[in-house]
């Protein structure tokens, strides 16, 4: 009998040992800062949803000097992106985190929105409107904008 229990205790210990092998992976998220975020970024998401059939946003971040240039077909044909340039800051907001905003070039403004930014990874990011909780969008690293889009 305390041969079975002995065996029992060995089996449930070698199953405890073997569950905590398999640890959830724990997510590195970085600092806001320009150096950081900076890079070509793709839109994948907008407010939960994925970008409707060839659509597409892509986004150079420059650290160095701030400027960003936009390459999107949201207000233009398809095979015609309309592509954007200009200067972003990023200022700490005690309330609401690291929050990012930009001044498009050629008179054209302000962004729309300032952007709470959360949860950046190496990989990804998301950005929040501070006005508006409800406009999120969402990004991932890419290696490289399309030559098709840049030109």
């Amino acid at each position: 009998m305390n041969r079975i229990k002995s065996m029992i205790v060995v089996f449930a210990a070698a199953l405890l040992a073997v569950s905590c092998d398999k640890e959830t992976p724990v997510v590195e998220y970085l600092d806001v800062t320009p150096n950081n975020i900076s890079g070509q970024w793709q839109l994948v998401k907008w407010n939960g949803s994925d970008l409707s059939e060839g659509s597409y946003f892509y986004m150079d971040l420059v650290r160095k000097e701030t400027k960003f240039t936009i390459y999107q077909n949201f207000d233009s044909m398809a095979d015609m992106p309309h592509v954007v340039t200009g200067e972003f800051s990023i200022e700490t907001n005690a309330e609401l985190g690291a929050v990012i905003s930009g001044m498009y070039d050629y008179d054209e403004g302000f962004w729309a929105h300032k952007y709470i930014v959360r949860n950046l990874t190496k990989d990804s990011m998301e950005w929040i409107a501070s006005d508006d909780p409800s406009f999120v969008q969402e990004f991932v690293r890419v290696s490289e904008i399309p030559t098709s889009i840049k030109q």
